[in-house]
C-alpha cells in the first residue's frame, strides 16, 4: 500500500507564536512535523502535498476571511513561508506544491499543483492530479497541518469527496477552536481516521 501526504498551511504565520495568526501549540509541532516529514520514504510514500495560504495586502480586506481573521500569509512575506522545507523529504518522495486563498483548497475554480523542487515542470490541474492519483491505485492519503477546524478539516473533506480514505496524526495537527479528534467526530462521523 502506498499513500499520499498533504501537509496544511504549516507557515511561518500560522506555526510560530509570533505569527500574524498563531494557531496555540502549533510551535511546538514544527520539530515532530519536520521528524516526520524526514522518515517518509519512497516505498510506501507516492507524494507529498504542501498547501500554502496565500493572501495579497491589495486585495485581502474584501475577501471573506478579512471578516473572521486579520491580514496573513502575505505571498513574498515571511509569515508566508512554509516552515517545512521541502528538502526534508526523501528526494526519491515527489513533492509538490499549492496556494490557495480560502480556506478549502478544493473551492477555487483553476488552482494548479506544481512541482515543489522544479519549477519548469508542467502545472497539473488539481482535479487531475488527484484522479491521477486514484488511477495509480493511491487510496490512502495522511493529513498534517494546522488549523484542524478549518484548512486541514477541508481538505479532509475534499478528500473524502473524491473517494481517498483519511488519516490524521493527532500529533502533527492542532486546531483553533476545535482539534482533530473533535473535528472527525463531528463533521465526519468517523470517516477520517485520528491516530
Amino acid at each position: 500500500m502506498t499513500r499520499f501526504v498533504v501537509v496544511v498551511d504549516t507557515q511561518w504565520d500560522f506555526m510560530a507564536e509570533g505569527g500574524a495568526l498563531s494557531v496555540a501549540g502549533a510551535a511546538a509541532l514544527v520539530a515532530p512535523m519536520r521528524a516526520w516529514l524526514s522518515s517518509l520514504r519512497p516505498d510506501d510514500t507516492t507524494g507529498v502535498l504542501f498547501t500554502f495560504d496565500t493572501h495579497f495586502r491589495e486585495t485581502y480586506a474584501a475577501s471573506p476571511e478579512a471578516q473572521m481573521f486579520p491580514i496573513h500569509c502575505v505571498r513574498g512575506t515571511q509569515g508566508w513561508d512554509n516552515m517545512l522545507d521541502v528538502a526534508l523529504a526523501d528526494p526519491a518522495v515527489p513533492a509538490w506544491r499549492i496556494e490557495k486563498g480560502v480556506f478549502d483548497m478544493w473551492a477555487e475554480p483553476g488552482l494548479g499543483i506544481e512541482d515543489a523542487r522544479d519549477a519548469g515542470t508542467p502545472v497539473f490541474p488539481r482535479e487531475a492530479f488527484f484522479a491521477a492519483l486514484a488511477a495509480k491505485g493511491v487510496t490512502d492519503v495522511t493529513v498534517i497541518g494546522v488549523a484542524a477546524d478549518y484548512c486541514v478539516r477541508w481538505a479532509i473533506e475534499g478528500l473524502i469527496a473524491r473517494g481517498f480514505t483519511v488519516t490524521v496524526p493527532a500529533g502533527l495537527t492542532r486546531g483553533i477552536d476545535r482539534q482533530i479528534d473533535v473535528v472527525a467526530a463531528e463533521d465526519f462521523a468517523g470517516a477520517a481516521r485520528v491516530v
